[in-house]
């Protein structure tokens, strides 16, 4: 849609206007696109402000030697120079380069319609101004489809819930519930005593929850994971599957989690399919500064007031369980 094109170069624009005269670097994308995306975002700019948009790809040799690769792999930011990559393009395109890493700015680029920001340093714009808008947007345009896509990994969710060890009569909130595939099996859990939550910042994920009939579950609401309508210490489960990847500061939003939770309460992080399968997914590599490598995860957790106990990073799943102290 012309209008989502518009609403993301828009908002571009408008923080990067105050920068000009600057060089803005547009990459990544299928063919073409970088050039196309560049030319949408300059003509967005007001006429008083001056900025060049280059689409840099071709002819450029990376830190690997040899062979065409991102201008992003090769270029660093600078005051003058803003790096803008376009996830979403053929995967592997440009080899193991780490271009999306050195970008001030990320795009969601695999409908060429439907762009989404999925990164802005915090030097461009505060999350505020942009998080929760542009994250919408992305699940709002997936929603629909969302249980025809992924809706044969049900018995993993149950699984996963099993294994967080929800009891008869525990009060849960499943963050990022989505279209609530795991609602079923935590109000299997709990029981009759028990209460399940289902919160998601998309109303049409908690739309297609309600047609699935998901609603008869838990309670749900339409809220934000970083400012959770919960008082504190009210959980005795949090169940987050796909979350902590699409928060823009991990750290905080595990603090938020651990505010809501009372002591000795648990947090499953969970994903149907291991790290390494989804970035193979993504056209992407893994980094080991990511939120949920093992390495990282643990001291961001226990900073937030977490203990990690289990850990699993597989082929066909992610789960990694975590005490509040």
């Amino acid at each position: 849609m012309p209008e989502r094109i518009s609403e993301v170069t828009a908002l571009l624009a408008e923080v990067l206007a105050p920068r000009a005269p600057l060089t803005v670097i547009v990459d990544g994308g299928d063919p073409g696109a970088a050039a196309g995306f560049a030319a949408r975002l300059a003509a967005a700019f007001p006429a008083s402000s001056r900025a060049w948009s280059i689409d840099a790809v071709l002819g450029l040799t990376g830190p690997g030697g040899g062979g065409v690769d991102s201008a992003l792999n090769v270029l660093e930011p600078a005051t003058d120079q803003v790096l803008v990559y376009l996830r979403g393009g053929p995967r592997n395109r440009f080899g193991g380069g780490d271009g999306e890493r050195r970008a001030q700015v990320v795009i969601d680029h695999r409908d060429p319609d439907w762009p989404v920001i999925r990164h802005l340093h915090p030097s461009l714009a505060d999350p505020d101004r942009w998080y929760l808008s542009e994250s919408r947007a992305f699940f709002t345009a997936r929603a629909a489809n969302w249980d025809v896509k992924f809706g044969d990994d049900l018995p993993a969710y149950a699984k996963a819930v099993h294994e967080a060890g929800v009891r008869p009569g525990d009060v849960v909130l499943d963050v990022g519930c989505g279209t609530g595939r795991a609602l079923p099996a935590l109000a299997g859990a709990v029981g009759p005593d028990g209460r399940v939550i289902g919160l998601d910042f998309t109303p049409d994920m908690l739309a297609e929850a309600s047609r699935a009939g998901r609603d008869s579950a838990a309670t749900l609401l339409v809220g934000d994971a970083r400012r959770l309508p919960i008082a504190d210490a009210a959980i005795d489960v949090i169940f987050a599957a796909g979350l902590v990847n699409h928060l823009p500061d991990p750290a905080a939003g595990l603090t938020e989690l651990a505010r809501v939770t009372r002591p000795g309460g648990t947090l499953a992080m969970f994903h149907p399919v291991g790290r390494a399968a989804l970035a193979t997914r993504h056209g992407r590599t893994l980094r080991p500064d990511e939120a949920l490598a093992e390495a990282r995860l643990a001291p961001l957790l226990a900073g937030a007031g977490w203990v990690l106990t289990a850990y699993e990073d597989g082929d066909d799943r992610f789960l990694a369980l975590s005490t509040r102290l």
